[in-house]
Order: C-alpha cells, then sequence, then structure tokens
C-alpha cells in the first residue's frame, strides 16, 4: 500500500510521514531530501546552476539511499547537512530542472514497487503516485509554519528572523504553484488536513484512522 503525503513547506510533512510509517509498520520515503542531496552535491562541488546538463548528469551518478530514515549520498549521510538555509536556497535549482525530477521520480517509483510505503513531497499523490489508496494533503497557515521553520533553524544552531522566514515561506508557496514541473497541487481524491494547533501524536491518529478506512 501507498500513502502519499504532500503540502507546502512548512506543514511539518516530514515529521508526521515519518510518524506515520513507524505506526503503521510501512517503509519512510522523503522525495523533498533527494532533491535536497542533489543540492547539496551541486553547492559542494561548484555546479553553474545557470547550465543545466551538468548538474542532471551529476544528479543521475548520485548515489541516493535511504537507510533507517537517513538519507545517504555516495555512502555519506547527509541527514542534517541537506536542512541548512544554504541548502534550502538552492534546492530549487534541483527541483524544478525536468531532467533531474524525471531521475528521481523513477527512483522514487522503484523504491516504493512492491512495498508498503509513507511517501512526502509536493507531488507524491500528483505525478508520482497517482493511484496510491490513500492521498493526504497536509496543511498549516504560513505564520505556524514560519514559526516551525525557524524553530528548526534554531535547534540546527542558525538564527532566524521570524518576519524573513514568513516572507520566504510566502514565496515558496507561490514559487511552488507555478513551478513548471512537479507544481505543489493537492490532487482530487487527497483529504486535506490542517494541522494548526495540533501536535504530531494528533495528527497521526487522525492519518492512521484515513489510512485504516482506504485498506
Amino acid at each position: 500500500m501507498i500513502v502519499t503525503i504532500d503540502g507546502p513547506a512548512g506543514a511539518g510533512k516530514s515529521t508526521v510521514a515519518k510518524a506515520l510509517a513507524d505506526r503503521l509498520g510501512f517503509d519512510y520515503l522523503d522525495t523533498g531530501a533527494m532533491y535536497r542531496a542533489v543540492a547539496l552535491a551541486g553547492l559542494r562541488r561548484g555546479i553553474d546552476w545557470t547550465r543545466p546538463e551538468p548538474l542532471a548528469e551529476l544528479a543521475r551518478r548520485l548515489r541516493l539511499q535511504w537507510v533507517a530514515n537517513r538519507i545517504l549520498v555516495d555512502g555519506e549521510d547527509v541527514t542534517e547537512a541537506i536542512r541548512t538555509s544554504e541548502v534550502t536556497a538552492a534546492t530549487r535549482y534541483a527541483a524544478d530542472h525536468p531532467q533531474v525530477r524525471a531521475h528521481l521520480v523513477a527512483l522514487q517509483r522503484a523504491a516504493a514497487s512492491g512495498r508498503n510505503v509513507v511517501a512526502e513531497g509536493r507531488d507524491q499523490g500528483t505525478v508520482v503516485f497517482p493511484d496510491a489508496q490513500c492521498k493526504i494533503f497536509l496543511t498549516a497557515s504560513p505564520a505556524e509554519r514560519a514559526r516551525r521553520r525557524v524553530r528548526d533553524l534554531e535547534a540546527q544552531g542558525e538564527r532566524a528572523a521570524f518576519d524573513k522566514v514568513l516572507a520566504a515561506i510566502q514565496r515558496r508557496d507561490h514559487d511552488d504553484s507555478i513551478r513548471p514541473v512537479g507544481p505543489l497541487a493537492k490532487a482530487p481524491d487527497a483529504i486535506e488536513v490542517p494541522t494548526d494547533g495540533l501536535s504530531v501524536e494528533e495528527i497521526v491518529d487522525r492519518l492512521v484512522s484515513m489510512v485504516a478506512a482506504r485498506r
């Protein structure tokens, strides 16, 4: 069974999807981390973001693995390294690249083949797994998502101003909705779940019930 969780940046997809997978005994697939990993590799290699072919070739050469909810690039654990502001700013170059996206979508489908998976991202229920048995669209207000992002950055030792983070999230919402490939969109058959004011446990409780109803 495939469960997809899509939604805007900062809605809590990664945390909730990981907890839901643990509760269900499913595998967890954080597809956004894959694009971040490509961006991190590009930054480390000094990729020229204005030239599309070198980035596509880099993505094809990378060995991306999920091991115990950790993402590895060519054997290196980059789970924390991909969450910096620098990588966040560069990820759009990978996410907007048609060849990179096509390659990673193929990897995502291969990773989920024949398995019970909770896959999260922004196009899982619309593009990657359009026939998924249970589709969830997680949302939260921009202000709530900005507060969560500030907490995450501060936990990593980065200073963050709420107003700047909020403005960045609002820009990201707009950019994600108009992207030429893999735009953020709610699948017609997805269930929208607002998360403002809810704990992770409360959200996961709701999602477990939704998955049970679809199984």
